[in-house]
């Protein structure tokens, strides 16, 4: 991945509110003074802020040609953490709204052929890879998976605009996404992209362990389910911040955001678990103890950044690029 923290703040007003099926409901968009908004691609993600909530991530799901609009959607959760509630219930047309981005960390990479695995609201940062590709000529499918076809978003647009491309198999009818079928055979010359509940991103990572490397793309919205790291089997280490020139001591059971933060050292971040990218920090030296579920294996292991809202070391002294 790459560290860059140049996202702009905007303030954006709620031109509409519409629902999309049971339980979403899209967001759209747009400066107050009618100017154009940052130019974003497919994959990418804003920071929407709300009163009295902290701040909660939604992928841009409408057209990258307009200009003027950004489109979000919005899954109601039954145990609301405080945004799908506030977003529901207290959006409203014509309030303003802090948003921060956009921000890409799924990236559409440049292919002969897709396959598109949506599960659910995963099926929003699909939708403009699907129209970037489908524009581009390359050879794609689509299979959108959900619950009930109620509560599936944007179904009848899809049917409209891609027909024989897209298959929309509600578990009610269906069952669950037929996994083997669709990816018991690597292929050399597709690209899987996958957003979904968790459940559907790790069966579909097992599936894809012997396709060739960099196939599989996956979104998460929720962290990945690891062990509880036990504090009382983790050490004390000191974080060397290069550019403020000082050397925080985090202790056991605290993550180096929270130590660097607790010494007056602004980190930009916004997710606080791992899976936004906002505080991706350069490393400098040492390893890190990587416990975000964004970077790859490979990007681990090559311990060039580190998200810090979540992260430790895995050595005594490490030195990051602060």
């Amino acid at each position: 991945m790459i560290v860059s923290h140049d996202e702009q703040e905007l303030l954006l007003r709620v031109r509409q509110l519409r629902w999309e099926a049971d339980g979403v409901l899209s967001v759209h968009l747009e400066s107050p003074e009618g100017s154009p908004l940052p130019d974003w691609s497919p994959g990418a993600h804003i920071d929407l802020h709300l009163p009295g909530v902290i701040t909660r991530q939604y992928s841009l799901c409408g057209s990258t040609m307009d200009k003027h609009s950004w489109r979000i959607a919005v899954l109601r959760e039954p145990v609301s953490r405080g945004g799908s509630a506030a977003v529901h219930e207290t959006l409203r047309p014509g309030d303003l709204v802090r948003v921060v981005g956009p921000r890409n960390n799924f990236g559409l990479v440049e292919s002969p052929r897709y396959l598109f695995l949506a599960g659910g609201i995963g099926i929003t940062p699909l939708l403009p890879m699907i129209e970037q590709v489908a524009a581009t000529g390359a050879d794609w499918r689509l299979v959108y998976g959900g619950r009930q076809l109620t509560s599936m978003a944007f179904v009848d647009d899809l049917r409209e605009r891609y027909a024989g491309a897209v298959d929309v198999l509600p578990q009610e009818q269906h069952g669950l996404l037929d996994l083997d079928a669709l990816l018991g055979t690597p292929e050399t010359d597709t690209l899987v992209y996958c957003c979904g509940p968790e459940p559907l991103l790790s069966a579909v990572e097992e599936r894809c362990a012997t396709w060739p490397k960099g196939s599989l793309h996956v979104e998460r919205f929720a962290p990945r389910q690891r062990e509880a790291a036990d504090p009382g089997a983790e050490s004390a280490f000191d974080v060397v911040l290069q550019r403020s020139g000082l050397t925080v001591t985090v202790p056991p059971g605290m993550a180096i955001l929270e130590a660097v933060e607790s010494q007056g050292i602004d980190v930009p971040n916004s997710c606080r678990e791992g899976i936004c990218g906002t505080c991706e920090t350069t490393v400098l030296e040492g390893t890190p103890d990587h416990r975000d579920s964004l970077l790859s294996e490979d990007e681990k292991a090559a311990n060039e950044t580190m998200m810090v809202c979540v992260g430790r070391a895995l050595c005594p002294r490490l030195v990051l690029d602060l």
